[in-house]
Protein backbone atom coordinates (compact mmCIF):
# COMPACT_ATOMS: atom_id res chain seq x y z
CA UNK A 1 0.00 0.00 0.00
CA UNK A 2 1.43 3.42 -0.88
CA UNK A 3 2.21 5.54 2.15
CA UNK A 4 3.88 8.59 0.60
CA UNK A 5 1.97 10.51 -2.06
CA UNK A 6 3.39 13.32 -4.20
CA UNK A 7 0.99 15.85 -5.71
CA UNK A 8 2.39 17.90 -8.59
CA UNK A 9 0.70 21.31 -8.82
CA UNK A 10 -0.76 23.27 -5.90
CA UNK A 11 -3.80 24.71 -7.66
CA UNK A 12 -7.37 23.93 -6.54
CA UNK A 13 -7.15 20.23 -7.42
CA UNK A 14 -3.66 19.79 -5.98
CA UNK A 15 -4.39 21.37 -2.63
CA UNK A 16 -7.69 19.50 -2.34
CA UNK A 17 -5.92 16.23 -3.08
CA UNK A 18 -3.17 17.01 -0.59
CA UNK A 19 -5.65 17.71 2.20
CA UNK A 20 -7.83 14.69 1.36
CA UNK A 21 -4.87 12.32 1.18
CA UNK A 22 -3.44 13.61 4.47
CA UNK A 23 -6.81 13.14 6.16
CA UNK A 24 -6.83 9.57 4.81
CA UNK A 25 -3.56 8.89 6.60
CA UNK A 26 -1.02 9.37 3.82
CA UNK A 27 2.19 11.33 4.06
CA UNK A 28 1.84 14.02 1.37
CA UNK A 29 4.32 16.19 -0.52
CA UNK A 30 2.71 19.01 -2.51
CA UNK A 31 4.86 20.59 -5.24
CA UNK A 32 4.58 23.81 -7.19
CA UNK A 33 7.26 25.98 -8.77
CA UNK A 34 5.29 29.12 -7.87
CA UNK A 35 5.81 30.22 -4.24
CA UNK A 36 2.49 32.04 -4.25
CA UNK A 37 0.64 28.84 -5.14
CA UNK A 38 2.30 27.05 -2.23
CA UNK A 39 1.36 29.85 0.16
CA UNK A 40 -2.26 29.73 -1.02
CA UNK A 41 -2.21 25.96 -0.56
CA UNK A 42 -0.83 26.22 2.96
CA UNK A 43 -3.46 28.80 3.87
CA UNK A 44 -6.23 26.63 2.40
CA UNK A 45 -5.11 23.54 4.29
CA UNK A 46 -4.71 25.50 7.53
CA UNK A 47 -8.23 26.91 7.17
CA UNK A 48 -9.66 23.45 6.53
CA UNK A 49 -7.88 21.88 9.47
CA UNK A 50 -8.66 24.68 11.91
CA UNK A 51 -6.14 25.66 14.59
CA UNK A 52 -3.63 22.92 13.83
CA UNK A 53 0.12 23.21 14.16
CA UNK A 54 1.62 24.93 11.11
CA UNK A 55 5.37 25.24 10.86
CA UNK A 56 7.95 26.29 8.30
CA UNK A 57 11.38 24.88 7.60
CA UNK A 58 14.25 25.71 5.29
CA UNK A 59 17.54 24.13 4.42
CA UNK A 60 19.42 26.05 7.06
CA UNK A 61 17.15 25.14 9.97
CA UNK A 62 13.66 24.92 11.38
CA UNK A 63 11.24 27.67 12.31
CA UNK A 64 8.39 27.62 14.79
CA UNK A 65 4.67 27.84 14.08
CA UNK A 66 4.67 31.63 13.98
CA UNK A 67 7.49 31.95 11.47
CA UNK A 68 6.50 33.76 8.24
CA UNK A 69 6.75 32.02 4.91
CA UNK A 70 9.81 32.96 2.91
CA UNK A 71 9.47 35.42 0.07
CA UNK A 72 10.12 34.67 -3.60
CA UNK A 73 13.52 36.31 -3.25
CA UNK A 74 14.55 34.18 -0.30
CA UNK A 75 16.21 31.01 -1.53
CA UNK A 76 13.45 30.25 -4.05
CA UNK A 77 10.69 30.26 -1.42
CA UNK A 78 9.84 26.86 -0.10
CA UNK A 79 12.84 25.33 -1.83
CA UNK A 80 12.90 22.70 0.88
CA UNK A 81 9.89 22.32 3.15
CA UNK A 82 7.01 23.96 4.93
CA UNK A 83 5.12 21.56 7.10
CA UNK A 84 1.49 21.30 8.18
CA UNK A 85 1.44 18.63 10.84
CA UNK A 86 -0.73 17.25 13.60
CA UNK A 87 -0.83 13.90 15.35
CA UNK A 88 -2.23 12.18 12.24
CA UNK A 89 -1.81 14.65 9.36
CA UNK A 90 1.31 15.41 7.35
CA UNK A 91 1.60 17.72 4.34
CA UNK A 92 4.98 19.04 3.20
CA UNK A 93 5.32 21.78 0.58
CA UNK A 94 8.20 21.64 -1.91
CA UNK A 95 9.17 23.67 -4.95
CA UNK A 96 10.86 21.03 -7.11
CA UNK A 97 9.53 17.82 -8.64
CA UNK A 98 12.70 16.02 -7.59
CA UNK A 99 12.05 16.82 -3.92
CA UNK A 100 8.41 15.79 -4.25
CA UNK A 101 8.93 12.37 -5.84
CA UNK A 102 12.19 11.25 -4.24
CA UNK A 103 10.38 9.00 -1.71
CA UNK A 104 6.95 8.81 -3.34
CA UNK A 105 5.07 5.55 -3.72
CA UNK A 106 2.33 7.27 -5.74
CA UNK A 107 2.44 10.53 -7.69
CA UNK A 108 -0.54 12.40 -9.12
CA UNK A 109 0.00 15.30 -11.50
CA UNK A 110 -2.38 18.26 -11.69
CA UNK A 111 -1.14 19.82 -14.92
CA UNK A 112 -3.54 20.87 -17.71
CA UNK A 113 -5.20 18.00 -19.58
CA UNK A 114 -3.30 18.71 -22.79
CA UNK A 115 -1.03 16.32 -24.66
CA UNK A 116 2.10 18.46 -24.52
CA UNK A 117 1.73 19.19 -20.81
CA UNK A 118 1.04 15.55 -19.95
CA UNK A 119 3.94 14.23 -22.01
CA UNK A 120 6.32 16.70 -20.39
CA UNK A 121 5.26 15.97 -16.82
CA UNK A 122 5.23 12.19 -17.29
CA UNK A 123 8.71 12.35 -18.81
CA UNK A 124 9.94 14.30 -15.78
CA UNK A 125 8.23 12.05 -13.28
CA UNK A 126 9.55 8.92 -14.96
CA UNK A 127 13.06 10.35 -14.94
CA UNK A 128 13.05 11.55 -11.31
CA UNK A 129 10.89 9.10 -9.38
CA UNK A 130 12.12 5.76 -8.01
CA UNK A 131 11.31 2.71 -10.17
CA UNK A 132 8.58 1.60 -7.72
CA UNK A 133 6.61 4.86 -8.02
CA UNK A 134 3.15 4.68 -9.58
CA UNK A 135 2.02 7.57 -11.81
CA UNK A 136 -1.69 8.41 -11.83
CA UNK A 137 -2.67 11.19 -14.21
CA UNK A 138 -6.10 12.86 -14.40
CA UNK A 139 -7.27 12.97 -18.01
CA UNK A 140 -10.65 12.70 -19.68
CA UNK A 141 -9.45 12.82 -23.30
CA UNK A 142 -5.94 11.41 -23.62
CA UNK A 143 -4.97 7.75 -23.99
CA UNK A 144 -3.15 6.33 -20.97
CA UNK A 145 -1.66 3.70 -23.29
CA UNK A 146 -0.05 6.42 -25.40
CA UNK A 147 1.07 8.42 -22.36
CA UNK A 148 2.46 5.39 -20.55
CA UNK A 149 4.35 4.22 -23.62
CA UNK A 150 6.41 7.42 -23.43
CA UNK A 151 7.81 6.30 -20.06
CA UNK A 152 9.94 3.40 -18.89
CA UNK A 153 7.19 2.31 -16.49
CA UNK A 154 4.08 1.74 -18.59
CA UNK A 155 3.05 -0.94 -16.10
CA UNK A 156 2.86 1.71 -13.38
CA UNK A 157 0.79 4.31 -15.26
CA UNK A 158 -2.97 4.71 -14.90
CA UNK A 159 -5.47 7.43 -15.79
CA UNK A 160 -8.01 9.09 -13.50
CA UNK A 161 -10.93 9.72 -15.86
CA UNK A 162 -12.47 12.68 -14.08
CA UNK A 163 -12.24 16.44 -14.44
CA UNK A 164 -10.73 18.51 -11.61
CA UNK A 165 -14.13 20.10 -11.04
CA UNK A 166 -15.82 16.72 -10.64
CA UNK A 167 -13.19 15.50 -8.20
CA UNK A 168 -13.13 18.55 -5.95
CA UNK A 169 -16.92 18.87 -5.93
CA UNK A 170 -17.16 15.37 -4.51
CA UNK A 171 -20.80 15.07 -5.58
CA UNK A 172 -20.33 11.72 -7.30
CA UNK A 173 -18.40 9.06 -5.34
CA UNK A 174 -18.14 6.81 -8.41
CA UNK A 175 -14.74 7.20 -10.05
CA UNK A 176 -13.47 5.68 -13.28
CA UNK A 177 -9.83 4.67 -13.63
CA UNK A 178 -8.53 3.75 -17.08
CA UNK A 179 -5.78 1.15 -17.31
CA UNK A 180 -3.70 0.49 -20.41
CA UNK A 181 -3.00 -3.09 -21.53
CA UNK A 182 0.45 -2.66 -19.96
CA UNK A 183 -0.86 -1.38 -16.60
CA UNK A 184 -0.24 -4.03 -13.94
CA UNK A 185 -2.97 -5.42 -11.72
CA UNK A 186 -0.95 -4.29 -8.71
CA UNK A 187 -0.91 -0.70 -9.97
CA UNK A 188 -4.67 -0.73 -10.52
CA UNK A 189 -5.30 -2.25 -7.09
CA UNK A 190 -3.09 0.24 -5.24
CA UNK A 191 -4.63 3.27 -6.95
CA UNK A 192 -8.13 1.92 -6.29
CA UNK A 193 -7.25 1.58 -2.62
CA UNK A 194 -6.00 5.17 -2.54
CA UNK A 195 -9.31 6.50 -3.87
CA UNK A 196 -11.34 4.25 -1.58
CA UNK A 197 -9.58 5.75 1.39
CA UNK A 198 -10.54 9.18 0.08
CA UNK A 199 -14.20 8.14 0.08
CA UNK A 200 -14.70 7.26 -3.60
CA UNK A 201 -15.94 4.10 -5.28
CA UNK A 202 -13.32 3.49 -7.98
CA UNK A 203 -13.68 1.01 -10.81
CA UNK A 204 -11.11 0.10 -13.43
CA UNK A 205 -11.77 0.07 -17.14
CA UNK A 206 -8.99 -1.70 -19.03
CA UNK A 207 -8.30 -0.65 -22.59
CA UNK A 208 -8.06 -3.34 -25.23
CA UNK A 209 -4.66 -4.05 -26.68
Amino acid sequence: MPTTVAIIGAGPLGRWLALSAARAGYRVLLEDVMPLNLRHAQEYIRQQLGPELVSGANRSGAAGPSAPLRSAQDDKAFSSLAQVDSSCLSVAFVSTIEDAVREADLVIDCVPDELESKLEILWLLDRMAPPRTIIATPTTDLSIADLGSCTNRADKCIAIAASPQALTAGADPDLLLRAAPATSEETAALVCEFWRRLGFRPRVERMQG
